[in-house]
């Protein structure tokens, strides 16, 4: 059960079209059943995209050098598992026409290696339907159960000629990869060896292959918003709230309790697109970066501020704190991929309803994940009763609301940021001498690598917050960036990071090693735990917050000539070791 019910906020009788009927009771209980089990739903995150990209590339890696398999093919084969996860409507298709091409290969030896094709590749094929299938068939099931559940009432979506925004980015993107695959594949010929190009060819093919799935993925969004806008719509009475995470929870309309919300989905109000951006469609938020609903209690509730602060110090996950329970009009059919729209009542009394689109896909949300948060949640309940009082972390932060204000305020980069720096220097020493191959491929991927920690080494070293009247400005490569107050949304440790959250669902992380035991063990206080109390302080109390203007000088100089002096002398490494110099 969530321990953050709050009183229901009521929807106006003129928002509800007639007719309209309460999705509950067995009709909701038919649509649950039709959901697929946990271990065939996707949660789509920026973390899986990542892990997914790399171990499609390594998996082609493998089929190249080990399969004995031509780069087309080795590049295509891992594709297929990113489809069952993210589009397995196109599965069945790609299965049948990979299948043709793998057996249309084995047939002409000796370049076949028919250990791989027969014992590792047609069996994954095969197995790659059955599930792709399933849940097809269960967004089907879904669907009928949410249309039965309407009673045939239909209405007009409002504001139905607003601009379709679903999908642009993610049809952008697609494009954009294209554009680095197709120019790798080009230039695959002016490689000196044979080996160079048979990687390059295969990372050009596999590239292309991501922008095409990426670039359908908007397409169908796209296609999918604009058939929800074209007809009436079967509409439903639910609830509704935010989460933690920035998405929104829709419940069944009985379930005042919020024991058991039936899906999630990000949404925009394009009444306020300053506050809200197409976060699904970054896949980044994907996970990553939320509003956080702390900041819109009230700010002389210094309960509210520890349980926050609580929140962010406690071990494991960090426990979900949802918005109030609203009153909403669900329009369309909820199923696994679906767009929707929800009118819902106003988070603050006596507001107007709060128009949301879809800006990301349906995803339902299965028993067993209900059961494992919730127990996550009362976990982390009963962690924060019983240390409270205990954490020394929560000092600061009371600390924070009776210190007196300074005209400006700045924190920096200390020794656990150097010792985060160190280790990740380790990394960089250890692939340079790790990588032992001469080919021309690999010391141009040891130089991207490089290149990356370039940007990110001066960074951890010479990060810097500075606070002033105006807001916080943070350092960066070119230039400083400035928040101000009423769009800083939080300030959390979570696990390794630092997180500065916000509006518009952007975020600033840095990251340093972190041992609670540790702490308690030592009786100190982590320099992220102390920083984020006294911004989460300034943040929830304006009397607390900094009285002056901060100089130039104060808000830190730009971090690019370390970044450039870092790239120019790791690149002088890699040319020194490839015999270019």
């Amino acid at each position: 059960m969530d321990t953050n019910v709050r009183e229901l906020s009521r929807l106006p009788a003129s928002a509800i079209p007639d007719g309209t009927v309460s999705w509950r009771g067995e009709q909701v209980r038919r649509w649950t059943r039709a959901l697929p089990p946990r271990r065939m739903s996707v949660r789509l995150r920026l973390v899986h995209v990542k892990l997914a990209v790399l171990s499609g590339w390594l998996a082609a890696a493998a089929l190249l050098y080990y399969g004995g398999l031509p780069p087309i093919l080795a590049a295509v084969l891992p594709l297929q598992a990113i489809w069952v996860l993210w589009r397995p409507e196109i599965v069945w298709y790609s299965a049948a026409v990979l299948f043709v091409a793998v057996v249309g290969y084995a047939s002409w030896p000796p370049h076949a290696s028919w250990w791989v094709l027969g014992g590792v590749v047609l069996p994954a094929l095969v197995l790659s339907v059955p599930p792709a299938e399933y849940r097809t068939r269960a967004s089907a099931r879904q669907q009928e159960a949410a249309l039965a559940a309407s009673e045939g009432v239909t209405a007009r979506l409002p504001d139905a000629d607003r601009p379709v925004r679903r999908g642009r980015f993610l049809i952008r993107a697609g494009a954009l990869l294209l554009v680095p695959g197709a120019a790798l594949t080009a230039l695959t010929p002016l490689a000196p060896h044979a080996e160079d190009r048979r990687v390059a060819a295969m990372t050009g093919v596999l590239v292309i292959g991501l922008g095409l799935t990426v670039l359908l993925s908007g397409v169908q969004g796209r296609r999918r918003a604009h058939a929800l806008r074209e007809a009436p719509a079967p509409v439903l009475r639910v609830l509704v709230r935010e989460t933690a995470h920035g998405d929104t929870e829709v419940l069944a309309a009985d379930d005042r309790a919020a024991l058991r919300p039936l899906f999630r989905v990000a949404v925009s109000d394009p009444d306020n697109r300053a506050d809200r951006t197409d976060t699904t469609d970054r896949t980044s938020h994907a996970g990553q970066d939320p509003e956080n609903p702390e900041t819109s209690e009230d700010p002389d509730d210094i309960d509210a501020l520890l349980n926050t602060l609580d929140d962010a110090l406690t071990d494991g996950p960090v426990a979900e704190r949802s918005g109030p329970l609203r009153e909403a009009v669900l329009y369309g059919t909820p199923y696994d991929g679906a767009e929707i729209l929800l009118v819902g009542a106003a988070p603050k009394p006596g507001g107007r309803p709060v128009t949301q689109w879809s800006t990301g896909p349906v995803r339902p949300l299965s028993e067993s994940g209900v059961r494992r948060r919730l127990v996550r949640e009362k976990r982390a309940a009963v962690r924060a009763a019983r240390n409270d009082g205990r954490h020394a972390e929560l000092v600061a932060a009371v600390a924070a609301r009776s210190a007196e204000p300074v005209p400006v305020r700045r924190w920096r980069a200390g020794p656990v940021d150097w010792l985060a720096t160190f280790l990740m220097a380790q990394c960089g020493v250890w692939l340079y001498w790790a990588v032992t191959h001469e080919s021309l491929w690999h010391h141009v991927l040891l130089l991207l690598v490089g290149l990356g920690g370039a940007t990110r080494i001066p960074v951890k070293l010479s990060w810097r917050i500075t606070a002033d009247r105006t807001g916080i400005w943070l350092n960066g490569l070119l230039r400083p960036r400035h928040i101000p107050w009423d769009d800083l949304r939080s300030a959390r440790r979570e696990g390794f990071d630092l997180k500065l959250r916000w509006r518009g669902g952007d975020s600033w992380v840095v990251a340093a090693p972190h041992s609670a035991r540790l702490q308690r063990a030592r009786g100190r206080i982590h320099p992220y735990d102390a920083l984020a109390a006294e911004l989460s302080a300034m943040i929830a109390d304006p009397a607390l917050r900094p009285t002056g203007e901060s100089g130039e000088q104060e808000r830190g100089r730009p971090l690019w000539p370390y970044a450039a002096l870092l790239a120019v002398g790791w690149a002088a490494l890699v040319a020194v070791r490839q015999g270019w110099l």
